[in-house]
């Protein structure tokens, strides 16, 4: 039980320290508070959550979520308001948003493995009408919690790249240095993320990594945060890698840890077994 802990909380307190500027990772703690409240997953009670904290003056969210909540504050449905937000965009919805704040749905037992992918969808609809936007952060969700069910990382990979579309998958297979790129198109993010945690023998080298070949863009190293830390766990996160999110840190940790308890043993970790 203690490697399975390490690993759940890993996983959020890495997306923190991968997170250089902190929108994606005060939503997924919004997300986080909604798993724990609701002890299980409710679309609309994680919408109004991301709204809240959006109305409190929430950042750092991309152009596409930030349209979204602009246009339900107005008074629209979030389906309204995500269909009018891609129309705008003229369909170019494939951000990297919903694969950053997705990391709780994995630490949640009470999602089972068995449909966890579609959940991560159907969050990632809440604000992005592009299938690929939601393939990533379901792609994204199933290999976080292979790695914190302890899964090789090969299996990992594997097991998150089942019935994907195949650009999601390209994603998922460690691509060379040359192939990379700096945006924050989802599988173009999720690509960068695989290699540098693919290449990586710790937690600190493939975050170290990842944010020098990003530079000030918030893309890939958040994703290479929340990947590694679930393979790594939170023992090879250290303090100062977290410092920049300043009080945020022990309220992570503790809505991490109402998470943990909820997977009381390793007998209940393994209930609802990988494929």
């Amino acid at each position: 039980m203690h490697h399975l802990k390490d690993r759940i909380i890993g996983t959020l307190l890495g997306l923190a320290a991968g997170d250089r500027i902190g929108g994606p990772t005060r939503m997924a703690f919004q997300l986080a508070t909604c798993l724990n409240r609701r002890d299980g997953f409710e679309v609309a009670d994680a919408g109004l959550l991301y709204l809240q904290w959006w109305r409190a003056g929430g950042f750092d969210t991309g152009p596409i979520t930030d349209r979204v909540l602009f246009l339900v504050d107005r008074g629209i449905s979030f389906e309204q308001a995500a269909r009018q937000a891609d129309a705008e965009a003229g369909g170019l919805t494939a951000g990297c948003n919903p694969a950053h704040r997705c990391a709780p749905l994995a630490m949640c037992s009470l999602l089972p493995d068995a449909g966890l992918g579609q959940l991560a969808m159907a969050e990632a609809r809440l604000t992005h009408q592009h299938p690929l936007a939601g393939d990533a952060a379901s792609a994204v969700t199933c290999l976080c919690r292979a790695l914190i069910r302890g899964e090789p990382w090969p299996v990992a990979l594997a097991v998150a790249a089942v019935a994907r579309h195949p650009e999601t998958c390209q994603a998922l297979t460690p691509q060379p240095f040359s192939e990379l790129s700096r945006s924050g198109f989802a599988t173009d993010a999720l690509a960068a993320a695989v290699h540098f945690v693919n290449d990586a023998a710790d937690f600190s080298e493939a975050l170290e990594r990842s944010i020098a070949f990003a530079g000030p863009s918030n893309y890939c190293p958040v994703l290479v945060g929340s990947i590694a830390g679930a393979r790594w766990g939170r023992s090879q996160i250290t303090p100062v890698a977290c410092c920049h999110h300043g009080p945020l840190i022990p309220e992570l940790t503790s809505v991490a840890q109402a998470l943990v308890s909820k997977w009381s043993s390793d007998a209940t970790a393994s209930k609802h077994g990988l494929p």
